[in-house]
């Protein structure tokens, strides 16, 4: 076990989930993976029950009765992580939406004195990829309007990716 786990909530993510697991399991830092799985009718978990074959000691699989939503799902990994110890705790999208080479730089930061790091799809203006208009509308709208209410200085309080 590693210090480090990344949750990863899921619902009809058969398309992408492989080469998600695959791509944090290619970087240098060592992290353990938690999927969420909200019963997802396309197979999604079976297809991570087979990959933990492959990642028997860093892969772990939490599936839901329904689709309960993410937030739920984050909740649910954070307490499933803190039951475990892990130091860092990690969430991200299963749609590479977040690159997962940026789990690394989102870990040095925390070990250098951050207690929370987040990694923003606006830093540099719009940054996503295979999305919708309508979602980078929403998520862009999203932020610009808690930034708006609250006065808060952060790129992207809607980042998911923390």
């Amino acid at each position: 076990m590693t210090d480090s786990l990344v949750i990863i909530p899921t619902f009809n993510e058969i398309e992408n989930i492989e080469a998600i697991i695959d791509a944090v399991f290619q970087l240098k830092k060592e992290f353990d993976v938690l999927i969420v799985d909200d019963n997802s009718p396309d197979g999604t978990a079976n297809k991570v029950i087979e990959l933990q074959n492959k990642y028997p000691k860093q892969l772990f699989l939490e599936v839901r009765k329904e689709k309960s939503g993410l937030g739920t799902a984050y909740i649910h990994g954070f307490k499933w992580a803190l039951a475990r110890k892990y130091d860092y705790i990690f969430e991200m999208d299963a749609d590479f939406s977040h690159k997962p080479s940026d789990l690394q730089r989102l870990y040095r930061a925390c070990l250098n004195g951050a207690d929370v790091a987040i990694g923003s799809r606006y830093k540099k203006g719009v940054n996503v990829v295979n999305w919708p208009l309508y979602r980078v509308l929403l998520s862009y709208g999203a932020s610009f309007y808690v930034k708006l209410i609250t006065g808060m200085r952060i790129h992207d309080p809607t980042a998911g990716f923390v």
